[in-house]
């Protein structure tokens, strides 16, 4: 088993001329116990027993069921029928002449039909050569039409009329039918035995058909003018044709068509023609769509559009197409024509068949034993020979082994693939699946689903996961754009104003927040750093950490801050500090002074309360207030003439004369005193209603007065 192509698509040659020696029948017994220490031969993997034939092989198939696989070969000509479940030849069986091709009628191997190089055609069953029947002329390829039951063989030469024929052999009736009649471009008259019934050298000739037995069931023949006619079956009539690409010049050789193939919804068709140049037409289009070269120059002799038997795991992978001539196989992409991988073996290449769903390629062949490839990324291995893939991994995996891949290959091989558990299988409801499809290859605990039908289950099972990740994909964004930024909660690393410096990491902080939040209000489709935004006002100060300029502030202790001093308590709002000089405070009284007072009639103890009490507000500080910058407006306020205070008198007979004025006076029903009115401005605010300058009533006076305290403390009428 050898790595057969060091592409980033690797091929594994099975079997083949390159990977075992065969041993002749004519070895001696003793000669084949001494290969036992023979590395090569003691590695072999011997895939299919007796997968070969004398001289070569002409012609391989594969059944519908994928349990046999059916080749003719020669010399002497012969069938070969393999058993794959059991890995053996099941049957051999010799022919009176050559195969050209051949057709399973069956899902299995029991009813085939042969067409032979001696102008015959064949049908076998397990117990022998059923019936034989005899052409007209000789064929060129084989058909089946299933649902007419008709043998359809593109045969050599034309009719009395000039045409070219395709013989119909109705095997429901068992008679021949009218033949469809294909403009081949005559009889070639300038050869010898030209006009004859066979033709002569050069004569037209019905080259390949193809059927779209899926799909609309068109018939497409391919001519040796390069034309392809289509034909509808049901009308019985020419639906159809497609000319060929014109040529680079007027000299160049015609392109005969030699290999045509249906996609499987039948609007595409891909023509092989004599020269290796393979093009893809759209059949409601007459101009193709794709122009592929081969390489070579050989005629393709197979076209085949690798899909998968259901439709469901065909939109899980990626479009490829087949197509071989004599020389290599070539895999690549029928959108674009890209190649994907391909084949190149020693030897001669006559036929290839795909085993379905699997990436298994089996070839017919000069030379003795007949190759097989297997592609994993294609496809896994069929049921029949499964070990295949336990095979790869390990030899993938071996950094020893120089057939593996190498390092920037080892993974590649289930790089389609997921790995998903029975529960996780359940969770996206494809536990269905389990035992009834390919499309879940079971390995070890859980199964390989194919990553397009994996992303399509899960977006199934969670219609809101888009929304989810886009808000993951805005957090890991948000994040990114954080973690080379600098946190508020660590501390500043200088040696002089470390309050300053972790006074400006706090506000950088909070500017990456504002930032944040902007970002996720506006979705988190906008950038992070919006150039046309204006920036924030603390940015200015947040980048003084940064910039080489006020280095030595945070360095130098010759710019270190004193907090203690009186210019930086007022610069930020603080308390004076102890150490800085403060204002005279006012004299006492003293014990005679007090004695005096206390002496005056109409004093009492609340009066000394209050005056106490108003030195000590005096006296107390202030409580900080941050500045604010609203203005006071002006407005008329009602002032009494026994309310208002007069600068502190130090004689006792002014103090005596302004107890006296503020001594309670009597109850009377008559308006009160003597009132002082001050009309202050009025500011531009809210006009007061009328009410509020309405005059007061006795009562009213009456009940405040009844409220005034003998204490001038304004305070104690609130």
């Amino acid at each position: 088993m050898k790595l057969s192509n060091q592409s980033e698509v690797p091929v594994y040659t099975i079997s083949g001329s390159n990977t075992a020696r065969p041993l002749p029948e004519w070895l001696a017994r003793r000669r084949k116990r001494s290969l036992k220490d023979d590395p090569e031969y003691a590695n072999r993997i011997e895939l299919l027993q007796d997968f070969e034939f004398e001289e070569a092989s002409q012609c391989i198939r594969a059944s519908e069921d994928g349990e046999w696989v059916m080749s003719t070969g020669t010399y002497k000509p012969q069938i070969h029928t393999h058993h794959l479940p059991q890995l053996s030849l099941s049957w051999a069986r010799h022919t009176d002449a050559l195969n050209t091709t051949f057709q399973l009628l069956s899902s299995d191997y029991s009813k085939s039909i042969h067409l032979q190089s001696d102008r015959s055609l064949e049908f076998h069953t397990p117990g022998g050569c059923h019936y034989k029947t005899r052409l007209p002329r000789y064929g060129r390829d084989l058909i089946y039409d299933k649902v007419s039951t008709e043998a359809l063989v593109p045969a050599v030469g034309v009719n009395g009329d000039g045409m070219g024929e395709v013989f119909r052999l109705n095997l429901e009736l068992g008679r021949y039918m009218r033949s469809f009649e294909v403009d081949v471009g005559g009889d070639d008259f300038t050869s010898a035995g030209g006009g004859a019934l066979q033709g002569g050298i050069n004569t037209g000739a019905v080259n390949t058909g193809a059927i779209a037995e899926e799909s609309h069931g068109l018939l497409a023949f391919g001519t040796t003018l390069g034309t392809v006619e289509l034909w509808d079956p049901r009308a019985k009539g020419r639906a159809g044709v497609l000319l060929p690409p014109t040529q680079a010049g007027p000299d160049d050789p015609r392109n005969e068509i030699t290999a045509l193939e249906f996609h499987r919804a039948g609007l595409t068709l891909a023509t092989g023609s004599s020269n290796g140049l393979i093009h893809l037409y759209d059949l409601r289009s007459p101009v193709p769509l794709l122009k592929k070269d081969q390489g070579y120059g050989f005629p393709i002799h197979t076209l085949k559009f690798l899909l998968p038997s259901t439709t469901t795991r065909e939109q899980t992978m990626e479009p490829k197409i087949m197509s071989a001539d004599k020389k290599i196989i070539k895999i690549w992409d029928p959108r674009d024509g890209a190649p994907w991988t391909s084949v190149e073996p020693a030897v001669d290449i006559n036929s290839v068949a795909w085993c379905k769903d699997s990436g298994m390629i089996l070839t017919a062949n000069e030379g003795r034993q007949q190759h097989s490839f297997f592609i994993p990324q294609l496809g896994p291995a069929p049921k029949w020979c499964s070990f295949l893939d336990n095979l790869v991994e390990e030899m993938a995996e071996d950094p020893n082994d120089p057939s593996a891949f190498n390092a920037g290959q080892a993974g590649s091989v289930y790089d389609n693939f997921k790995f998903l558990t029975l529960p996780q299988l359940k969770t996206l409801s494809l536990d269905h699946l389990i035992g009834r499809t390919n499309l879940l290859r079971p390995y070890m605990h859980g199964y390989f689903v194919a990553q397009r039908l994996y992303e399509e289950a899960r977006l199934i099972s969670n219609p809101y996961i888009w929304e989810e990740e886009r808000a993951k994909r805005i957090k890991e964004k948000i994040d990114k754009e954080r973690e080379s930024r600098i946190r508020g909660k660590k501390k500043a690393a200088v040696k002089v104003n470390k309050k300053l410096a972790e006074r400006l990491m706090e506000m950088e902080e909070k500017n990456e927040r504002r930032k944040a939040k902007r970002v996720l209000k506006q979705g988190g489709d906008e950038p992070m750093d919006n150039p046309e935004a204006p920036a924030p006002a603390a940015d200015a100060d947040s980048n003084v950490l940064g910039d080489g300029r006020f280095a030595k502030l945070f360095e130098d202790e010759d710019f270190a801050i004193d907090e203690t001093s009186r210019e930086f308590a007022l610069r930020n709002g603080g308390n004076i500090p102890s150490s800085a000089p403060t204002a005279r405070k006012e004299r006492g009284l003293t014990a005679v002074e007090q004695e005096e007072i206390d002496d005056v009639p109409g004093s009492s103890d609340s009066d000394d309360s209050s005056s106490e009490s108003e030195l000590e507000r005096k006296q107390k500080p202030k409580p900080k207030s941050k500045p604010t910058n609203t203005r006071r407006q002006p407005q008329m306020q009602v002032s009494s003439s026994t309310a208002t205070t007069s600068s502190r008198d130090r004689s006792f007979g002014s103090r005596a004369q302004n107890m006296r004025a503020r001594e309670k006076p009597a109850r009377r029903a008559t308006v009160v005193g003597e009132q002082e009115f001050t009309f202050n401005p009025r500011g531009k605010g809210p006009k007061k209603s009328a009410d509020s300058f309405k005059p007061t009533t006795a009562s009213a006076d009456y009940r405040a007065k009844e409220r005034r305290s003998a204490s001038g403390n304004t305070f104690r009428r609130m």
